[in-house]
């Protein structure tokens, strides 16, 4: 039998006193959470431990004795030893100290009156294992186990070990520098002395703060209205932090969106609208003549050219028309940079697709022109082969073209299929014209598409970055626990083993993995040969639309 014993290594040198602890259900094991010192009343330690157990619902109890022999305390030893009557348990811990000897002494008194020690040859162990009690109480097991949920599995002797001391918080407040009755020795007994200083820094930073605030108003009183652009920049940099390019705009917030520098962008994005018109002018007068060699149908290319240089014209007077207002515009939406870099993003997607309008219209007229060509053709082909698409039943069932001698349709199934060829032939010879526009407007609307796509991720990556379990990760690691690691302390003859537990901090991929936020991601929900279908046969691409029935 191997009886594991935690022990908080911030006890190792308090008084001689009562261990309070926890036997771990179903294991051999027990943690030791507090020392209560010596002189203590029984009947006060059995009432306090009454009261802890009601707030904390931990089966807390008085584990055994622990002895750190000083002057004047020769018979504490035989004194605690006594407590096993008046506290009552299967197995009382006796551990004890020496001055100048690193490793503990340790027996264990079970009911019986047997004396549990250890021993290097038989079968009896014991192991005494040191951990940081304030790291463990802080730390968070992973993976973490919802409390509502019951599992199937019970849960493991390391797990109960880190429930055990995170929720027996409440013990943690009463130290040894407290007037009362009863004295403890835990983590939070040596950080008195600390606390005390914070509180001298605090109160001497009152007048450093009252400085600075009246060096702050003088420099508004100094600045006047300049100074109020500067200010929410400021706030928003200094609160959230998140946002990388506020602390650019909180220097260079004045010059960047002044009235003067809007201007300067109006004239930038109506240069940039003229360019891009020029080049999709260009374009057209490259695709109505003889694109790379190929021989096109010229009535038909000329009235497709015509009709999307007459939108070009439109977009671009619409734009010298739309010029003050878009001024205007861009001024605020500089202004709401300040909401954050992910608003500033969305805005810039909203922007590009404004200014693109014109070519997802391109993209949209020759899609559909393509799309009722190809199934057009479709439909004429399953009319030569004797076939026809039951809208009913959703499929392609056979048709009959036998001619009926005793029907008045005679010449109607001749007529159709004669209809049939005309169509088929003239779809067939103008649908390379078609293609080239098709092809040419969706790769621009899929570069935009893309372009937007590359935003909307980073986007969704920014809302959903656990910037605060990163931040643990980076400066508190033992607060995320995958595991723990033990290394060996001491291993002096006549103790026991001494083993050093050590938590494992997560990994970064795993804290990405646990803490990212759920978002709308804007992944594309069809596969890619449903994409390359729907491009085929030139339906609409919408990442936020699903075609569910199918059209003929």
């Amino acid at each position: 039998m191997v009886l594991k014993i935690f022990f908080p290594q911030c006890c190792n040198t308090a008084d001689s006193g009562l261990l309070v602890g926890r036997w771990i259900p179903g294991h051999n094991s027990a943690v030791v959470l507090a020392v209560i010192h010596y002189p203590f009343i029984p009947g006060q330690v059995k009432k306090y431990l009454s009261e802890l157990q009601s707030q904390t619902q931990v089966d807390l109890t008085v584990l055994g004795s622990w002895s750190m022999p000083k002057e004047g305390q020769e018979g504490m030893d035989s004194f605690l030893k006594d407590l096993s009557t008046i506290f009552p348990q299967e197995c009382w811990l006796q551990l004890s100290r020496e001055i100048g000897k690193r490793g503990f002494t340790c027996q264990v008194v079970q009911n019986n009156g047997r004396l549990l020690q250890e021993q290097k040859n038989g079968d009896d162990k014991i192991v005494l294992i040191h951990y940081d009690q304030r790291k463990v109480m802080l730390s968070q097991l992973h993976p973490v186990q919802d409390v509502g949920q019951k599992s199937d599995v019970e849960a493991s002797e390391l797990r109960l070990v880190f429930q055990t001391v995170a929720q027996s918080q409440p013990l943690f407040l009463l130290d040894k520098y407290d007037d009362g009755p009863l004295k403890l020795s835990h983590w939070q007994s040596e950080g008195r002395e600390a606390s005390i200083i914070a509180e001298l820094l605090k109160q001497a930073s009152v007048p450093v703060c009252i400085f600075l605030t009246w060096l702050l108003s003088l420099w508004h009183w100094l600045c006047s209205f300049r100074i109020l652009h500067l200010r929410p920049v400021l706030f928003i940099s200094s609160k959230l932090s998140t946002c990388v390019q506020s602390g650019y705009r909180a220097v260079h917030f004045k010059t960047v969106f002044s009235p003067k520098k809007a201007a300067t962008h109006m004239e930038f994005m109506r240069y940039s609208t003229w360019r891009v018109a020029k080049e999709l002018q260009e374009l057209l007068e490259w695709l109505m003549g003889a694109p790379a060699g190929l021989k096109m149908n010229r009535a038909l290319d000329q009235v497709l050219g015509r009709f999307f240089l007459y939108h070009i014209h439109l977009w671009i007077s619409y734009i010298h028309l739309m010029s003050p207002f878009i001024e205007r515009i861009l001024w605020y939406v500089g202004l709401s940079g300040c909401l954050g870099l992910t608003f500033a993003l969305s805005i810039l997607s909203d922007i590009v697709a404004l200014l693109t309008f014109h070519i997802y219209c391109f993209y949209v007229y020759g899609a559909r022109l393509y799309c009722l060509k190809i199934y057009g053709l479709s439909s004429l082909w399953r009319l030569f082969r004797g076939k026809k698409w039951n809208v009913l039943r959703q499929r392609v069932d056979s048709c009959s073209y036998d001619l009926d001698q005793n029907t008045s349709d005679t010449a109607l199934f001749p007529l159709q299929l004669f209809i049939g060829t005309l169509l088929f032939t003239i779809l067939l010879f103008l649908l390379p014209t078609t293609a080239l526009y098709y092809l040419v407007f969706t790769l621009l609307r899929l570069v935009m598409v893309l372009f937007q796509g590359v935003i909307h991720l980073s986007v969704d990556f920014i809302n959903s970055l656990p910037l605060f379990a990163i931040g643990l990760r980076i400066c508190r690691p033992y607060r995320l626990a995958e595991g723990v690691k033990f290394k060996v302390l001491c291993q002096e003859p006549g103790t026991p083993l001494h083993l050093m537990m050590e938590i494992n901090p997560l990994k970064c991929s795993s804290v990405l993995q646990c803490y990212r936020t759920p978002t709308y991601s804007c992944y594309p929900k069809d596969s890619w040969a449903a994409l390359c279908k729907k491009l085929f046969v030139g339906e609409l691409i919408y990442p936020w639309k699903q075609k569910t029935a199918k059209t003929d």
